[in-house]
């Protein structure tokens, strides 16, 4: 019997924001799939994947939002009456268009005018009096608005774009990572090898929701990696900065666990929700919650005066700012991560050509059956030394000859003949 393939999923953040358009709460999807709230966070976060019947459900019910979604979009309803868009001037009808010789032609016409009364009575030779209950007769409707011609959107290229969003989220990134770090040159760098990341995975981020989130999670993982602590550049101090204030608030923030300030920085220096702010750094909402205020409690205990998350919040943003903080341009980045990329690759060629010419050598030259080693010799103790037979003596010798020239008693030799 054959399995049933498992049917397809949208990416994590896709999920989280079909769940949003829906305004439907994790608790309120998770009671519809069958699950906890955390089972459905853990969904949206991508840090597991539901399998088997959840899986079905889940995905059942994601079509679902998704075909709402788009029925949403599609269908719009129809404007009853001109005042019901008020972003868009309507087309001049025959109650809503100006006279024709009042002053104000240029300004437009948003609510109906009040009907005019009818025309007196004319009297002429050619026709008799009129009623005054004729209507009066209709205008003739004004031109209508000729739509502006719009100039057609221009594909941009994979390095322009990403050139326009280096130069849009660059500086603003340098300068969170520096709150992060207190390195100058670290969050620069931090900031360089996200965006060539970005761009070796630029299919990727270009398809994203928030691409500059994205580039925010690398620079932030490589910014707080415990292997920056080795390098020889981490050793020396960098110069604090001039203002005390800044400088205790620097240190304040420098003193937290990476995860504390991390979260800290997320929500009341960038301005992230709770959700968006647990998800960006892989834990639950309560978790995160509990961190920002850790966070928090200790930032209030040595500076008293920023107790209040608006006062920290500006404070922040007048720390990064008051630092001069430079980004490269966008292309020599781009430049720095194709060249890093290609020495990487080469190295890897060249390692693999070597691991496989030494290979080829062993069994070149590698025996092709086993020989036993020989031991060294031991002396053995007890055994008498063997002697050597020395000269023999004429009685030995007469005996010898003896001994070869008759022969002895017993069966006579039989030696071959021809017959």
């Amino acid at each position: 019997m054959t399995r049933r393939p498992a049917p397809p999923l949208p990416p994590p953040k896709a999920r989280r924001h079909l769940r949003e358009t829906a305004a439907l709460t994790q608790t309120q999807l998770a009671s519809r799939v069958g699950v906890t709230p955390g089972t459905v966070r853990a969904w949206e976060s991508g840090r597991t994947t539901p399998r088997g019947r959840k899986r079905e459900a889940y995905a059942k019910l994601l079509k679902t939002l998704a075909d709402e979604e788009t029925a949403r979009r599609t269908t719009r309803p129809p404007h009853a009456h001109p005042e019901s868009t008020p972003e868009t001037d309507p087309a001049p009808t025959p109650e809503t268009a100006p006279a024709p010789n009042s002053g104000s032609e240029s300004a437009p016409a948003r609510k109906p005018l009040p009907p005019e009364p009818g025309p007196a009575p004319e009297s002429g030779p050619e026709s008799g009096p009129k009623s005054t209950l004729e209507p009066a007769p209709e205008p003739e409707p004004g031109p209508e608005p000729v739509p502006e011609a719009r100039p057609a959107p221009v594909a941009l290229t994979p390095a322009q774009a990403f050139d326009a969003l280096y130069e849009f989220g660059a500086p603003a990134l340098v300068r969170q990572t520096y709150l992060l770090t207190g390195r100058r040159e670290q969050a620069r760098e931090a900031v360089e090898r996200a965006f060539q990341t970005a761009w070796e995975h630029w299919p990727e981020v270009a398809r994203d929701r928030d691409p500059v989130g994205w580039v925010r999670a690398t620079a932030y993982e490589y910014a707080l990696s415990p292997w920056q602590r080795l390098r020889p550049r981490h050793r020396h101090p960098e110069p604090p900065p001039a203002d005390p204030g800044d400088r205790t608030l620097l240190n304040t923030l420098l003193r937290l666990p990476p995860r504390h300030r991390r979260t800290l920085v997320l929500y009341d220096g960038v301005g992230l929700d709770l959700p968006e702010t647990a998800a960006e750094t892989e834990a639950s909402t309560p978790t995160a919650a509990n961190r920002l205020l850790r966070a928090r409690e200790a930032v209030a205990g040595r500076l008293p005066a920023l107790a209040d998350p608006q006062v920290l919040h500006r404070r922040l943003a007048e720390l990064a700012s008051n630092e001069r903080l430079g980004a490269a341009r966008p292309h020599a980045v781009r430049g720095d991560g194709e060249r890093r990329a290609r020495f990487w690759t080469r190295a890897a060629i060249a390692f693999t050509a070597a691991l496989i010419g030494t290979t080829a050598l062993t069994v070149r030259t590698a025996p092709t059956h086993y020989e036993p080693p020989v031991s060294p010799g031991q002396a053995v103790r007890g055994v008498p030394p063997r002697v050597a037979q020395g000269s023999l003596s004429d009685e030995e010798l007469e005996l010898r000859h003896k001994l070869r020239d008759q022969l002895q008693h017993g069966p006579e030799r039989l030696s071959p003949r021809l017959e």
